[in-house]
């Protein structure tokens, strides 16, 4: 990395760094070639009300028994205006963007991942059943049933979080990649799993509170292989 052009990091280690900032400025400031892969989910341009509890979704279509969803309902920088993350493809061998359905006249062909997130009974019954991502490499279509948000609901950090077990999917598609970078880190789960799998990371994050979140997640005892979801 041309590390003179580079702002100071807000959290560094032998595997992760993580800048406070906007990835567009930051990005362009990164050795080209250094970056493998662009994991990230970005915002969508969709406003969302982040306020789950306002939902009561009938018995099928909770998120948890008995209980309504609402950890952290702070909104998202940037999700009032139309997104489009075409700007992302410059960046890294390959890409993999979440969100697809919500600008898929910006990217170019690709394959489609899909992260079935309910069980069947709560299918159709509560917001979305699934959600999509774009992946540069490939032209197929590939589901996981991940219920791992369900486990997260209540205790997640940043309002649209995604389960660490999902990101461990979405590296298995580029097992030969070893600088991975989320430009919309959020609270790190991408830079965390990326850690435990023994690979280096690059998180950028323009909210300040989530850098803190990340920086202690990034501190924390990495687990060996054998032990991964």
């Amino acid at each position: 990395m041309n590390i003179a052009a580079l702002p100071t990091p807000y959290y560094q280690d032998d595997a992760v760094v993580i800048y406070h900032g906007d990835c567009r400025d930051i990005l362009p400031l990164i050795e080209p070639g250094t970056i493998d892969l662009v994991l990230t989910d970005p915002p969508y341009g969709i406003n969302l009300n982040t306020d789950n509890s306002r939902f009561t979704a009938g018995e099928r279509g909770h998120v948890a028994k008995g209980r309504r969803a609402r950890a952290n309902v702070r909104p998202i920088i940037d999700d009032k205006r139309e997104f489009d993350p075409s700007f992302l493809t410059q960046y890294g061998r390959d890409q993999i963007i979440w969100g697809w359905n919500h600008y898929p006249d910006k990217l170019p062909r690709g394959a489609c991942l899909v992260w079935m997130k309910r069980n069947d009974d709560a299918f159709g019954s509560f917001l979305s059943d699934a959600e999509l991502a774009w992946m540069s490499k490939g032209h197929g279509v590939y589901c996981r049933r991940d219920l791992s948000l369900l486990a997260i609901a209540h205790t997640r950090q940043h309002p649209t979080q995604k389960p660490e077990s999902l990101m461990h999917w979405c590296l298995s598609f580029f097992p030969k990649a070893r600088m991975i970078c989320d430009p919309y880190m959020g609270s790190g789960t991408t830079l965390r799993v990326a850690k435990d799998r023994g690979c280096r990371a690059i998180g950028i994050e323009l909210e300040e509170r989530y850098c803190e979140i990340a920086a202690k997640r990034m501190a924390q005892t990495v687990l060996p292989l054998g032990e991964l979801a």
